[in-house]
C-alpha cells in the first residue's frame, strides 16, 4: 500500500469505536484495519474536529474508483444500521476505510475485491445521536 493520508478523530469518536472493538467478535483482519487506522490519527475534541472530515453519523459521499462508482452513505456503529436507509457500518471494509479523512482525500484499502481506491467527495454532519453499546 502507498502512504496513506492524515487523519483526524474526534475523541468522542474514538472511545466509541474502541468500546465497539471491545465487545466485537469481528474477525482479526478487520479488527486489525480499524485499529491501525486509531491508531496512527489525530485525535482532537469533538467541537475541534474540522468540518470537512468523516465522523461517525456522517454522511459521506466517496467513489470507489476500481468500480468507477459513487456512493453516498451515513457512517454508523452496527446497533444503528437499521435507522438509516444509506448506513454503512464502521467494521466494513469502506467503512473503516473512511474515518478521519477530509473531501479530497484517498486512500488505498483492501476490499472484498483486492486493493481498491477510495475518494471523498463530499461529508455533511447530521445530529449527532447514536445508541453507543
Amino acid at each position: 500500500m502507498s502512504a496513506q493520508p492524515d487523519i483526524i478523530l474526534s475523541s468522542y469518536d474514538v472511545d466509541n469505536i474502541e468500546r465497539w472493538i471491545e465487545k466485537s467478535k469481528l474477525p482479526a483482519e478487520i479488527i486489525d484495519g480499524l485499529e491501525t487506522e486509531l491508531a496512527r490519527a489525530t485525535i482532537v475534541k469533538h467541537a475541534d474536529l474540522p468540518s470537512d472530515r468523516v465522523a461517525m453519523g456522517s454522511q459521506v459521499t466517496f467513489k470507489i474508483t476500481e468500480l468507477n462508482k459513487t456512493f453516498s452513505k451515513t457512517l454508523c456503529y452496527p446497533n444503528d444500521v437499521a435507522e438509516h436507509e444509506d448506513a454503512l457500518s464502521i467494521f466494513a471494509p469502506v467503512g473503516s476505510a473512511l474515518i478521519g479523512l477530509a473531501v479530497g482525500q484517498s486512500i488505498e484499502w483492501p476490499g472484498q475485491r483486492g486493493v481498491q481506491h477510495v475518494e471523498i467527495i463530499d461529508v455533511q454532519h447530521q445530529q449527532r445521536v447514536s445508541k453507543t453499546g
